[in-house]
């Protein structure tokens, strides 16, 4: 079954917390802290793999986590970092966010997309060593891994997209034309997905031809077939839309033409500027005048119109011969620019409470989920981002909390990874 939108949970690996240990050797008094730190969470990583061109197998696999990081260990060792989670999935994939709708990254070329991150493992006691405090008994928890809900959606990578009306004879056409093998019938919504075929011309030059299935009146608006492929068009830099000149099937040809073009403005409007060529298939199913009369109201349009009888290739040829040399001039495959991931505000954080726990140090510890997300768009080597990390605990609460808790001036806070004194 040809499935191209998924939707799936995944997760990076969580850092490996730091270890508590104290070095002990003979002969060797008071050896000191030699906690070591914990191991990186391992990343899940998308990856554009050629041999899969369905996202079936999301249908049944719906969670993909990387590997956690270990713990650290004594004589300063520092814990395994987790292995990458690493996913194949067809190219031209588009990857979502599903909770905020943003577009994470086309996965169209063979640069790998980290698309969770895993959490940085924690710091052994040894870091906390100081002059005064020679014996920390503390040690860091590892961050936890990035999580999403991600929805797949995949559009075909194709330079010449065919559409037109089922039985018109786009599958014969893909059939003779490249070494792809639909299947044909003389039946409507004989192919029930997108097809695939490189047309060869010479060596060197080819290119990628897909049959999308039948489109109707009414597909933008989800009937048919046509609502659920016409997102595989987009991706397409030239349109041959294939149309049964006899009307064999009871339809005028050029009333064809007019609604499968508004079938397709409506459902992107960047489509109806789309190249087309107008092939005219079945040329041997009517008389000549009828063709030519057919041709001139299409040229009239602004359309080129190659006749065809695509079963015998007769024709195609020609067709073909254009469809290439128009694609010299275009620009190449539509690539979607991933959107940046806006920094979170305090309007967006949701659920701004927090815990406050004192270490054995006396380090006010402040921990909460939303301040993990926070964290992330915070730069903490740039002023204004320090700056903007400051009015935010301040607008969140967090400041009048640790005053609540006892924070003194001069006083150690600890929020994840990074610790600051308290200065009133």
């Amino acid at each position: 079954m040809f499935i191209d939108t998924a939707i799936i949970k995944i997760k990076g690996g969580d850092g490996g917390d730091g270890a508590v240990s104290f070095h002990r050797e003979k002969y060797v008094a008071a050896g000191g802290p030699d906690g070591g730190d914990g191991g990186q969470g391992g990343n899940v990583v998308f990856v554009a793999d050629d041999g899969i061109n369905t996202l079936a197998d999301f249908r049944y696999r719906r969670k993909f986590f990387a590997e956690n990081g270990q713990p650290g260990g004594s004589k300063r060792c520092f814990g395994k970092s987790g292995r990458d989670l690493i996913v194949p999935v067809p190219r031209g994939t588009l990857v979502y966010d599903n909770k905020t709708g943003r577009l994470m990254a086309d996965i169209s070329s063979d640069e790998p997309f980290i698309a969770a991150r895993g959490g940085r493992g924690g710091w052994g006691n040894s870091h906390f060593a100081t002059p005064t405090r020679q014996v920390p008994r503390f040690a860091k928890p590892g961050m936890p891994g990035e999580a999403y809900e991600i929805r797949l959606e995949l559009k075909l990578l194709a330079d010449v997209g065919l559409v037109g009306f089922p039985n018109v004879g786009k599958s014969s056409l893909l059939a003779v034309v490249s070494e792809a093998r639909p299947q044909i019938a003389n039946y409507h919504f004989t192919t029930v997905t997108p097809m695939l075929g490189v047309v060869r011309l010479s060596e060197g030059v080819s290119f990628v031809m897909a049959d999308i299935p039948g489109i109707i009146e009414g597909a933008s608006q989800g009937v048919g077939l046509g609502h659920d492929f016409l997102r595989h068009i987009e991706r397409c830099r030239l349109l041959v839309h294939v149309v049964d000149v006899s009307g064999s099937e009871g339809r005028d040809p050029l009333e064809d033409i007019a609604s499968i073009n508004k079938e397709l403005h409506e459902f992107n409007p960047e489509l109806a500027s789309r190249p087309m060529i107008i092939a005219g298939n079945k040329c041997d199913l009517t008389d000549d005048a009828t063709v030519e009369a057919f041709a001139d109201a299409v040229r009239s349009q602004g359309f080129e119109f190659f006749p065809m009888m695509a079963a015998i290739a007769h024709g195609t040829d020609a067709l073909i011969k254009r469809c290439a040399e128009l694609l010299s001039k275009l620009p190449p495959i539509k690539e979607y620019t991933p959107e940046p991931e806006a920094a979170p505000d305090s309007e967006s954080l949701g659920d701004r409470s927090v815990n406050i726990t004192r270490r054995d140090d006396g380090a006010f510890v402040v921990e909460g989920e939303w301040l993990l997300r926070f964290l992330r768009g915070v730069n903490m080597d740039d002023y204004d981002s320090l700056q903007y990390f400051q009015r935010i605990l301040q607008k969140s609460g967090v400041i009048d909390a640790l005053r609540n808790a006892g924070v003194g001036d001069g006083d150690t806070v600890s929020i994840y990874d990074f610790e600051f004194d308290f200065i009133e």
